[in-house]
């Protein structure tokens, strides 16, 4: 199922928030991770676009998610998350004892978020009446479904985006390049209070 979001007023309250990452992955896991993270939050899954090249310092590989999270019939939550693997090659590294494939490259993941209504929509037959819900919404009074849906958007990027930061993070682990676990959640939760005070 797809939504279509022309007809929609969109609201953005994340804009171009980036996660970078340079050394060794899994792209299947770094894309079961994305998924299980936006299951765990009711998303649907939506692939906008992907695209792939092979270049001298190794492939890049392009893909937009829009993911999307229906509040009400006219009320829509929407993660755009832009995916850029590059210059990436494989590797293998001994994990345990033993010899694994990895891939190794540039990982950089650009998130934007919105809230989008359709009142025009849902008040057809009337639209002195959408007129005053959105001039109240907009300048006077923020109805309470509205109030909590840029709050809900903010926490569900902030989710995603923890559990790929994670993943990342425990590559360090495996290639032997060791990072103190206090470090790695202190960074963690600096990230995670920043985002709302940034975004918002």
């Amino acid at each position: 199922m797809t939504v279509h979001t022309t007809a929609f007023e969109k609201n953005l309250i994340i804009n171009n928030r980036e996660l970078q990452y340079k050394g060794i992955f899994r792209a299947a896991e770094l894309f079961s991770t994305i998924n299980k993270a936006l299951a765990e939050r009711n998303y649907e899954k939506n692939e906008k676009k992907t695209e792939e090249l092979v270049t001298e310092q190794g492939r890049r590989t392009y893909i937009e998610l829009r993911p999307y999270k229906e509040k009400t019939n006219f009320a829509v939550l929407m993660i755009k998350i832009k995916i850029t693997l590059d210059n990436v090659t494989e590797a293998l590294e001994t994990v345990d004892g033993s010899k694994r494939k990895f891939q190794d490259g540039d990982v950089l993941i650009i998130f934007d978020a919105w809230v989008m209504t359709d009142y025009e929509h849902r008040w057809t037959m009337k639209p002195w009446v959408y007129f005053w819900k959105s001039f109240i919404n907009k300048y006077l009074y923020t109805f309470p479904l509205e109030a909590g849906l840029p709050r809900e958007v903010v926490s569900d990027t902030a989710h995603v985006y923890t559990a790929i930061k994670k993943l990342l993070h425990s590559y360090k682990y495996q290639a032997g390049k060791v990072v103190r676990e206090e470090d790695v959640r202190r960074e963690m939760e600096k990230e995670l209070l920043r985002e709302p005070a940034e975004e918002i």
